[in-house]
């Protein structure tokens, strides 16, 4: 599906344009097709502001695609490399990018006069001077300061400092990291080395996913300008200043990165040619996202990682009671998602979970699928595909419901209640599934509601017990679990 080869001309994705699109050769020039509604030029322009000067811009709104020109064909050429691996988005929709049959832009500057406010005033920024764009266009002033501050929204993997400093270094040289906890989400404090490179990190990172469908980047200047780091750790980090010691007595006389050099070692932004060719995977460097990956993996949590991961999972130490799969070792089961990325998000939310009175164990599987018996053959019913089930949350691509998956809590949320049914109502219903009710919340419309149990484990048996259950007229109640509390 995806070609690595610098000559091919797709990018990303497949349709059936594909043969004829092939045929192309690079060219400075790419045509971004499938962008999403009201999309703005700056979104567009922030596509290609990491990997060189952004030159001419063409938008065609009315079919959704723009003709993007960048000052050099290596700097597209890197481009096209990198989004083969990473799926390019905006505004949380896959688009899909390829070299154009036109060599260079030339554009009617009277027809294209707001593209070309916004080419001038992001240009000035990225060549450290000030915009004369209409301010009214776009609100591109100097940078306040190098530093940013970064909250991660949506975090189902863990975000390290080693991952922020892998992503944030494809802009300039990442001097200084601090990470902490507030109002119960993850914060960082980076610094760059010049406060343009910030300004481009913002212009092209807020709002993006470091994962699919989530850990959304929210970037904003920080009102500090420089950032006093005492230690380098998991937590900080100063680039500068290696000997630094760790915080727990000792010196730091080794890189702590978990990913290698630190960022004042790899190729800085230039706004003349971009990045090199060393960004290119078609050349084995290692993408952000699954540098990301890796970062962590290794600080202990299972996060993404490559395409060749099972999807299938084994869970074991199950109540022999109330469970019963496979047929030999009757504590334990085969689940098979729809790919490994899920497979390893469900193991890092499950895993120790305590399921009917035992803590239950689960591990990515050595079965790649899990195979379906002969018709006639399953007299012990102990295998059932699920694959075309109606009911399940996650059919439609790209739901909203993949930005909603937490970990087990105590509270859990309820959707598509039928109309008329009262809070005793639900209330009675889940007391009656074994569980005590704490506490209740109907959302304003009345089809949605939190309910809080008194414990992980009665939430998660209410929800094996309730999800999908059948209200009446084949309308089914939908529960997952919260991050929110009552």
């Amino acid at each position: 599906m995806y070609s690595s080869s610098p000559s091919s001309l797709t990018a990303n994705g497949s349709d059936s344009k594909k043969q004829r699109l092939e045929e192309s050769p690079p060219s400075r020039v790419l045509h971004i097709r499938k962008l999403p509604n009201e999309v703005s030029e700056t979104e567009v322009i922030a596509l290609g502001l990491p990997f060189g000067k952004v030159t001419n811009i063409l938008m065609l709104k009315g079919k959704n695609q723009a003709f993007l020109e960048l000052g050099t064909e290596e700097a597209a050429i890197t481009m096209v490399n990198y989004y083969t691996a990473v799926t390019p988005q905006v505004r949380n929709t896959p688009v899909f990018i390829q070299y154009s049959n036109h060599k260079e832009l030339k554009t009617d500057s009277a027809l294209n006069q707001r593209a070309q406010a916004v080419l001038q005033a992001v240009s000035a920024v990225q060549d450290g001077s000030s915009p004369s764009s209409d301010p009214g266009v776009l609100d591109l002033a100097p940078p306040p300061s190098p530093v940013l501050r970064i909250i991660i929204d949506n975090m189902f993997y863990p975000v390290t400092l080693d991952v922020l400093q892998q992503i944030f270094s494809k802009f300039g040289t990442v001097m200084k990291i601090i990470t902490f906890t507030k109002n119960n989400q993850f914060q960082a404090l980076l610094q760059f080395s010049d406060p343009v490179n910030a300004q481009q990190a913002k212009l092209s990172l807020d709002g993006q996913n470091i994962y699919n469908s989530c850990c959304t980047l929210r970037i904003d200047f920080s009102k500090l300008v420089n950032l006093n780091v005492k230690y380098n750790n998991d937590k900080s980090r100063d680039y500068t200043r290696p000997d630094l010691p760790t915080g727990d007595g000792e010196t730091a006389n080794k890189d702590h990165s978990l990913l290698g050099t630190p960022s004042g070692a790899l190729a800085s932004y230039s706004s003349g040619g971009g990045y090199s060719s060393s960004l290119s995977l078609a050349q084995g460097a290692i993408s952000p996202l699954s540098a990301a990956a890796a970062a962590a993996a290794a600080a202990g949590r299972v996060a993404l990682s490559g395409s060749g991961v099972s999807g299938v999972l084994l869970a074991s130490n199950l109540n022999e009671e109330r469970v019963k799969i496979l047929y030999n070792k009757k504590d334990s089961a085969l689940i098979q998602l729809s790919d490994g990325n899920q497979a390893q998000l469900a193991m890092s939310h499950l895993n120790g979970q305590k399921v009917f009175g035992k803590v239950m164990r689960v591990t990515l599987s050595k079965h790649q699928t899990v195979a379906l018996p002969r018709e006639g053959l399953d007299d012990q019913l102990l295998t059932k595909d699920f694959s075309g089930s109606p009911l399940h949350r996650f059919k439609k691509p790209g739901s909203k419901n993949f930005q909603n998956i937490f970990p087990p809590s105590a509270t859990l949320h309820l959707s598509n209640v039928r109309d008329g049914l009262g809070e005793d109502d639900l209330r009675l219903l889940f007391s009656n599934s074994g569980g005590t009710v704490k506490a209740f919340k109907f959302f304003q419309d009345r089809k949605m509601a939190l309910i809080q149990m008194t414990s992980v484990e009665e939430a998660i048996q209410t929800l094996m017990d309730l999800h999908n259950y059948d209200m009446g007229g084949n309308h089914h109640l939908k529960v997952s679990f919260s991050k929110s509390t009552i």
